[in-house]
């Protein structure tokens, strides 16, 4: 208490100086209305600014929460896209059953990527469902920019993901501009590119057309992105190596959606049953 009486004694002159110089400040604004204008004008700029940059803080923070429900909110368009698509395929035969997975065939599920290998010869993803969301081995793995593999095996919580960046990996494709198919591997040497296999000479191909899913398997549906076609090596007069640039970038995935094929089941026992006949 003592310092402080001593320190308003000594500079008791300049705090009263400081004390009058507020109340002018004060009666001024008061009494004129441009000076009030102008000064509520200044600290309506000063804290604007301000709430604009911890605004801007917030939600920065906020990204991966606004991430998370985007891909939520994807999904469930995808969802409700599909059913409207195989209701307007199949209305033209039959009568739509009311109960949603007699008309949808592809149901998604929004799942985070957790640990990706990219650098191997047979590389892996990791994501956080597994059986206790639904999810099983051999369901497609998609992201918006295009595949990023299949699930291989589940726990309760996780799920491995065999990537398109694997020696074992081979997925049915085509151009999107033609019906002629081929088959999408990885030659293990960079991560940017995968390779087409398997299409047909007859097939007219150039650099910049675009890859996709051709839907000939029970895993992905058809037209999911894959890349655009890079370099053509062709020998014999035949498609040796056909080089595709990845839409995605595999180093760096994040949000991922896994295709389930609702009708999955009834498509393999009608093809076993046939293979066998």
């Amino acid at each position: 208490m003592q310092h402080l009486i001593y320190f308003i004694r000594k500079y008791r002159y300049f705090l009263l100086f400081i004390l009058l110089e507020i109340l002018a400040f004060y009666f001024t604004i008061q009494h004129h209305s441009y000076h009030q204008s102008k000064f509520v004008n200044s600290a309506n700029f000063i804290s604007g600014g301000l709430y604009n940059k911890v605004n801007s803080i917030n939600e920065y923070f906020h990204l991966k929460t606004e991430n998370q429900l985007l891909n939520e909110e994807n999904a469930h368009l995808k969802n409700q896209l599909e059913i409207i698509q195989t209701a307007k395929n199949d209305s033209i035969y039959t009568v739509i059953d009311t109960t949603t997975h007699n008309i949808q065939k592809y149901e998604y599920t929004v799942a985070k990527v957790i640990n990706n290998n990219f650098v191997k010869r047979n590389n892996y993803l990791t994501i956080n469902k597994g059986t206790n969301n639904g999810i099983s081995p051999e369901l497609g793995v998609v992201n918006s920019k295009g595949i990023i593999g299949v699930v291989k095996n589940v726990s309760p919580k996780f799920a491995t993901v065999l990537s398109i960046l694997n020696s074992n990996s081979k997925i049915n494709v085509r151009l999107k501009n033609s019906n002629h198919f081929g088959s999408l591997i990885w030659n293990g040497n960079d991560y940017n590119f995968v390779q087409i296999i398997d299409f047909p000479r007859q097939a007219k191909l150039k650099k910049g057309d675009t890859i996709i899913t051709g839907g000939k398997s029970a895993i992905f549906p058809e037209g999911i992105s894959v890349g655009t076609i890079h370099t053509i090596v062709i020998k014999n007069h035949q498609y040796h190596q056909i080089n595709v640039k990845l839409f995605n970038d595999m180093s760096a995935i994040g949000q991922v959606q896994i295709v389930k094929n609702l009708q999955k089941e009834e498509q393999l026992n009608l093809e076993e049953k046939s293979n066998n006949e």
